[in-house]
């Protein structure tokens, strides 16, 4: 992994923090992109004490739209390809919450925002192809719901919040089969993971009740941050994946996913849907 750019999300903390200083203990280049931007130099400080080369912190809300384009012009601004993106943040909310751009937050954080910083990183990946990667965490969680439920998909006249979650975890699925489609023969391979049930700041942004509890009941039988970061980690690094694209990896191993979350008609779908909710349109691709 020497001297490869990674740009992470969500690294403070959780698998994500497990990921970040295991690429960096192997030589990465990181590009830290964080919410909290005190936490992300504590752990560019960490990865500098390990001997690890010192990483790029960039201030970044995914609640927040202005802040996703603005992270993404600094990471372009740094003039780099970008070797491997991996979009890793998340969020659970025990009731709904509506971000300054209006949108119900978990649908927001967990898929809008991904899509796209992805979007506009795009140009950057590509340029470090062929080799490029894209890894999204998903979730098992995808099968808590059994489709987007594009009629009420900013969750307005229902709320349920494992059905939120696990209808944000079924979007990245469904995102990254599309994307994969959209950069065969690109050079660009883009999967996604379940991580399993993971002690993880996740939630705990708001103080939020569902994770003390989840956390509570479930502590016994969570994987530590760093077993639990390890599919992350082979997507990122095994030699095994580098041709391998549009697929869902549970234990470092192919899985299929529920047969919703292989809807294709669905992610084309969810794919206009985000791209006109943010006005943003996916670069065009050359010719393959």
């Amino acid at each position: 992994m020497d001297q490869t750019h990674i740009v992470i999300t969500g690294p403070t903390a959780g698998i994500g923090r497990a990921s970040a200083l295991t690429l960096a203990s192997h030589g990465a280049v990181l590009t830290l992109l964080c919410r909290n931007l005190e936490k992300g130099k504590s752990l560019a400080q960490e990865v500098v004490d390990a001997g690890g080369v010192e990483p790029t912190v960039v201030e970044m809300d995914m609640a927040s739209i202005d802040s996703v384009r603005l992270a993404a012009e600094r990471v372009i601004e740094l003039g780099r390809p970008i070797d491997i993106l991996l979009n890793n943040a998340g969020v659970i909310n025990s009731h709904r919450r509506e971000t300054i751009d209006g949108f119900e937050e978990t649908f927001a954080v967990n898929h809008l925002a991904p899509f796209l910083l992805t979007g506009l990183l795009l140009p950057q990946i590509l340029a470090a192809a062929p080799g490029a990667r894209i890894v999204n965490v998903a979730s098992g969680a995808h099968q808590f719901v059994k489709g987007m439920q594009f009629e009420d998909i900013q969750s307005t006249q229902n709320y349920k919040t494992f059905d939120v979650y696990g209808r944000s975890k079924l979007a990245n699925i469904l995102f990254t089969r599309q994307l994969a489609k959209r950069l065969e023969a690109q050079g660009v391979t883009v999967n996604c993971l379940h991580p399993g049930a993971v002690s993880t700041d996740i939630g705990k942004q708001h103080g939020e009740w569902i994770a003390r509890v989840v956390h509570l009941i479930l502590k016994p039988f969570f994987r530590s941050p760093l077993k639990g970061a390890e599919t992350s980690l082979y997507l990122c690094t095994s030699t095994d994946v580098a041709d391998v694209t549009g697929a869902y990896y549970d234990n470092c191993k192919i899985k299929r996913p529920k047969p919703w979350a292989e809807d294709d008609e669905a992610a084309e779908t969810l794919w206009q849907y985000s791209e006109d909710s943010l006005d943003f349109r996916y670069p065009a691709l050359p010719k393959s």
